[in-house]
């Protein structure tokens, strides 16, 4: 299923597009889609399992419009379920694809040096992005933790990951 683009992302000349994979929270999608609205992302992919705006029946969900407050209206998105698939077909596209995602090969997500076109990989909120993922992705982008939890809720690290690493 796909929105009409209403309007294009902003953040200058570059492209910033999202993957949101296997996120099952409806309200933590509905989060992300009115954060990438307000960090002017171009279009968000659904990929897996994750709930998109309309429902299997093309109607509109309730729950996710109602913390997107609306954002799921003029984000431009996407549902794949292949991501592997997606992943190709953006490489040879030139993106780069950026994973936010603890893991021993990450680094700072304040560190990232952006391309003008530029995917960031959002996973499951327990069990992350899959290694098999990781592999394929050019950049791995951590958020230091300095508390005693190791995470943060994932719609919260992608609204500190898209504003520090965008510069917004």
């Amino acid at each position: 299923m796909k929105t009409s683009l209403l309007r294009q992302g902003s953040g200058g000349s570059r492209e910033n597009i999202i993957i949101l994979h296997n996120i099952r929270s409806v309200s933590n999608v509905g989060a992300m889609f009115r954060t990438a609205d307000a960090a002017g992302i171009n279009k968000i992919y659904l990929t897996g399992y994750t709930p998109a705006p309309l429902d299997r029946f093309g109607r509109k969900r309730e729950d996710l419009a109602k913390s997107a407050l609306g954002a799921e209206e003029y984000v431009n998105w996407e549902a794949k379920k292949n991501l592997p698939a997606l992943m190709r077909s953006l490489r040879r596209e030139k993106y780069q694809i950026i994973a936010i995602e603890q893991d021993k090969k990450s680094v700072d997500y304040k560190k990232i040096k952006l391309k003008q076109k530029n995917v960031f990989i959002f996973g499951a909120e327990v069990t992350g992005i899959p290694k098999d993922i990781l592999k394929k992705c050019d950049i791995i982008a951590e958020i230091p933790m300095r508390g005693k939890k190791e995470s943060l809720n994932v719609s919260v690290a992608l609204g500190i990951a898209l504003f520090g690493i965008l510069k917004i």
